[in-house]
């Protein structure tokens, strides 16, 4: 799921004390020639407020079903995002489909400052101060896939030490 992310660095669930976090859920319906079979999709961010999240999609004729195959689904897919004092190390922004999402740190005491399903991945993760921007598609399953996709492409100063070949200080001071 993560493959095209070189610095995504992938979770054991066991262990970690996980919570979740409801996105949405969505009362689906497929029409047949019976008449009409309702089901309902759940879409659930798991974090453990620091640094350890992951979101999954479940699937099922009734909604506590549906919730917990969507926890289930989130906990196999696990990541682990940097967080530097509580907020990110950059600036960054993200797209899935059409939902464009920004997220730019911010100094401590600011909030998480972020709307709907962009608010929950970044509570999840554990994120206390950060600015973001949502633009485009509002559809949940998209917007969160794109608070991810942003989320996996920050990267730490000793990352970009690492990548770089070269020392801390003289990534900061050239």
């Amino acid at each position: 799921m993560y493959q095209k992310y070189k610095n995504a660095e992938l979770v054991k669930p066991s262990g970690i004390d996980l919570k979740d976090r409801l996105v949405g859920v969505q009362r689906v319906t497929k029409v047949t020639k019976g008449g009409r079979a309702f089901g309902f999709s759940a879409i659930v961010v798991v974090g453990d407020e620091a640094g350890v999240v992951g979101h999954g999609l479940g699937k099922s004729k009734d909604v506590a079903t549906a919730i917990a195959k969507a926890v289930e689904d989130a906990k196999k897919n696990l990541v682990r995002i940097p967080i530097i004092k509580g907020t990110l190390p950059h600036e960054q922004k993200g797209k899935y489909g059409g939902a464009r999402v920004n997220i730019i740190p911010a100094a401590p005491g600011t909030g998480v400052i972020a709307g709907g399903a962009v608010r929950t991945v970044l509570e999840a993760v554990g994120i206390h101060d950060v600015l973001s921007k949502s633009q485009g598609s509002s559809n949940p399953h998209n917007v969160v896939k794109a608070t991810f996709d942003a989320l996996l492409q920050l990267r730490d100063a000793k990352t970009v030490a690492r990548d770089r070949g070269i020392s801390l200080e003289k990534v900061f001071n050239g």
